[in-house]
């Protein structure tokens, strides 16, 4: 299904596989990222087809002028420009990339390069924002009548994660040791209950002081783009330990994100209204207008595609993330990453993690014709999205991770 504001026919491109329907990459994405080719440092491009533009080159032979942004190995150089820069250079790119646009750009074959971590992670929170996965892990542990907290659907829930262990797609993930709860008492052990979490990533392109709150307006406008997600849980390190202050160990084993940051303006056109309220909201946190996108979500396990559902079964907004987590005077910064949390649906096959598809492992599923209940070494985890439009889509690329032993 195409996405209301999706339709009309989509702009080509002179990369030729930019054009086809099934790309990730057409003219109207644009994402941008970091990558690296052989004898040459990282600097930004932009994906377009099955190619790459490399924008340190543009920007030196004056094809763009950011003032020196691209050459860094990080975006958040060009990020700290602001919003009106941002659209500036989105305008040139698709003037420079169109089918009739200058030829003999620098463009780099995506199979000769190396991708790299877009952005320097600032700060990295992870909320709690899907009803469906709130409630469904709420019964598992306390049953239906008291599975969401009372102030669920008042605040968005979230916690301070690490962002040192924020890492690029492709990066292997350790299964961790840690403290389990045991029958006479706490064991130390390797991971048992090893999951996933299907996320979405937002992240803030401004800063604000100190002292100083946000509301939802101005939230939306400091969110520069969006990644693909992947919060490795250990969930039997965080059943043990997340009484009374949350999660801790259990989420500092590392968190995936994919290399392409899809902009809020390529997704502009797939605006969306989330979960239905179950009563008004205080006014910091009303939204004008939608603050969600028709976005195809999912995640694959060794090549099988587990689960599939839509960023816009979500409860809270990442503006709505963003003006909670400022609502206390909490300084926000430019390269701060957002977690939304498990997105997942109502229905088993649209969950965003193994203990909910599982019921917390008391009911396994069969993966590649073996029954399975959380996550094995040597498993592969990859999370994929998109945007459908009218002959485009919008895609995020990979977002992949495996899982290798525990060091004794």
């Amino acid at each position: 299904m195409t996405a209301p504001g999706a339709t009309g026919r989509a702009p080509r491109s002179q990369v030729a596989a930019a054009n086809d329907p099934d790309c990730d990459f057409p003219i109207r994405n644009l994402p941008y990222g970091v990558f690296s080719t052989e004898g040459a440092a990282p600097r930004c491009g932009v994906a377009i087809g099955d190619m790459i533009l490399d924008l340190a080159a543009c920007e030196a032979r004056g094809l763009l002028a950011a003032g020196g942004s691209f050459a860094a190995p990080q975006m958040n150089g060009f990020i700290a420009r602001g919003r009106a820069e941002w659209d500036r250079i989105r305008a040139t790119l698709t003037e420079l990339l169109a089918h009739d646009g200058p030829r003999n750009l620098p463009l780099v074959a995506m199979a000769n390069a190396r991708l790299h971590l877009p952005i320097r992670v600032t700060e990295f929170t992870d909320f709690y924002a899907s009803k469906h996965h709130a409630f469904n892990v709420g019964v598992l542990f306390r049953g239906p009548e008291n599975a969401l907290p009372p102030q669920w659907t008042h605040m968005p829930i979230g916690y301070n994660g690490r962002a040192s262990s924020v890492v690029m797609s492709g990066t292997d993930i350790r299964r961790p040791m840690g403290q389990v709860r045991g029958e006479a008492g706490p064991e130390w052990t390797a991971c048992r209950r090893l999951d996933l979490e299907l996320e979405l990533g937002a992240i803030v392109g401004a800063d604000s002081a100190m002292g100083e709150r946000i509301g939802v307006d101005r939230a939306e406008d400091m969110i520069f783009g969006y990644v693909l997600l992947n919060d490795w849980s250990t969930r039997d390190i965080q059943a043990w330990e997340y009484q009374p202050l949350g999660p801790f160990q259990s989420k500092a084993l590392g968190t995936t994100i994919s290399p392409w940051i899809v902009t809020q303006a390529a997704l502009e056109p797939f605006r969306s209204a989330g979960a239905v309220r179950d009563h008004d909201l205080l006014p910091y946190l009303r939204e004008d207008r939608p603050g969600f996108y028709d976005l195809t979500l999912g995640w694959t396990m060794n090549g099988q595609r587990m689960a599939q559902t839509n960023y816009n079964v979500m409860y809270w907004s990442s503006a709505q993330q963003l003006a909670h987590h400022a609502v206390s005077g909490c300084p926000m910064r430019v390269g701060d990453l957002l977690g939304t949390g498990t997105i997942s649906g109502p229905a088993p096959d649209q969950t965003g993690a193994l203990l909910e598809m599982t019921q917390g492992g008391r009911v396994p599923v069969m993966v590649n014709g073996q029954p399975r209940t959380f996550l094995e070494d040597g498993d592969e985890v990859g999370l994929f999205g998109f945007a459908q439009g009218d002959g485009y889509r919008i895609g995020f690329g990979p977002c992949t991770g495996r899982i290798l032993p525990a060091r004794p």
